[in-house]
């Protein structure tokens, strides 16, 4: 096994990209109240912790070091591509980055930064004409901003999954559904039973098959 060299240790990369997606992921959201600020400096933090062990310094390399090299003693644990744990581990021979988990990630992270900036000009025309999102994705799920970080998160995980962010991800999303449950109390308290009938015909996070049209009511 080598030392790590020029391959970590590169804290400007991890400034830039945690910049360059946390920012990118700002333009699409747009926080405003303090609850839209909590979710969106949670997504943040996993942001900056995914790459710091991208470019920084990749701690769980050398935490899981002795069983790594111990079953793949072919591998150079501590070359960058390396850090795809799922296609080195499953024994893909081509460059990572056109391997099938890789492409997966992909898929998950454009789905979830498409939802976010889908969802948000909905629920944006809603609240100028002071009713309830129930068009585009609101009509699926009610949740779908916060489905839509879920996603990204999980894109990268499957990507280049490490030990801190596989222990933030579950608890983020706990977070996000208590916000969700903290936002449906306020919309309910201000929209009464329009909300009630919009929430007994449209899941929250799961979507259904098709569409509906509820009565207008709004979500976030």
């Amino acid at each position: 096994m080598t030392e790590p060299g020029a391959s970590y240790g590169l804290w400007l990369l991890v400034f830039i990209n945690s910049a360059v997606f946390i920012l990118f992921a700002f333009s699409f959201f747009k926080p405003r109240t303090s609850r839209d600020w909590r979710s969106f400096g949670a997504f943040s933090a996993f942001i900056v912790a995914l790459f710091a062990e991208m470019y920084g310094f990749p701690l769980t390399i050398f935490f899981l070091s002795g069983w790594l090299q111990s079953n793949w003693p072919r591998v150079d644990w501590f070359a960058h591509d390396s850090g795809h744990l799922p296609e080195m581990i499953l024994g893909w021979r081509a460059n990572p980055h056109f391997g099938p988990f890789h492409l997966l990630s992909f898929a998950l992270i454009g789905a979830g930064f498409w939802l976010i900036s889908v969802a948000w000009h909905h629920l944006w025309a809603a609240q100028r004409a002071g009713r309830l999102a129930v068009t585009g994705p609101y009509a699926r799920i009610r949740h779908p901003q916060y489905v839509g970080f879920v996603l990204i998160m999980a894109g990268f995980l499957v990507q280049w999954p490490t030990l801190l962010t596989l222990a933030m991800f579950p608890v983020l999303v706990w977070m996000y559904a208590r916000l969700a449950r903290s936002e449906e109390a306020d919309s309910r308290a201000h929209f009464g039973e329009a909300w009630d009938r919009y929430a007994a015909t449209v899941p929250a996070f799961i979507p259904g098959w098709t569409a509906r049209q509820p009565g207008r009511t709004k979500a976030g």
